[in-house]
């Protein structure tokens, strides 16, 4: 059973694209294809499930049509149109240079370095210019690449040095 701490979005099914069983892919990040993934996790009925991937070409920079297994008719890509798609942190390669989403940050804990542990990131907030880290706490942080000062992301932990009184407001 995969579970939400293990995986992050990377984007949503679109519309069917022929009458083959493939759909559209608009995403937010290629590291699907950086590491040659084998399958996505769709949230289907609120239930992450591996789709495996048949075969896929891109359409642009953040679009593409995938054609996952068993998925062989425009009816069959239909019940999948407007899934979420989301991508395991265990295949997500560890590398500096890496084009993250925010999103793939949402479960990982926050250290100040003058505060100490803040908690967990539930959600991050993109509706704005500028990002936030929403902790179970309440707090929102501004996901500032200033106040990041390093990021271990095999103990999904971000360390952040955070501006006096920021946490006060």
């Amino acid at each position: 059973m995969i579970r939400q701490d293990e995986i992050y979005k990377i984007g949503q099914l679109g519309k069917p694209h022929g009458i083959k069983g493939e759909i559209t892919f608009s995403f937010t990040t290629d590291v699907w294809d950086r590491v040659e993934a084998d399958y996505l996790v769709l949230s289907i009925d609120g239930i992450f499930v591996p789709f495996f991937l048949e075969e896929y070409r891109f359409r642009g920079e953040h679009s593409a049509l995938l054609k996952f297994q068993n998925i062989d008719s425009i009816e069959d890509a239909q019940e999948i149109s407007g899934a979420e798609v989301y991508f395991p942190y265990s295949l997500t390669p560890e590398d500096d240079d890496a084009d993250y989403t925010w999103s793939y940050f949402e479960g990982f804990h926050v250290h100040d370095e003058k505060t100490g542990d803040l908690g967990s990131i539930v959600r991050v907030d993109e509706s704005t210019e500028n990002v936030l880290f929403e902790l179970e706490s309440g707090h929102l942080l501004p996901a500032v690449e200033a106040f990041i000062t390093d990021i271990d992301h095999e103990g999904r932990t971000i360390h952040m040095n955070l501006p006096e009184g920021l946490l006060e407001i």
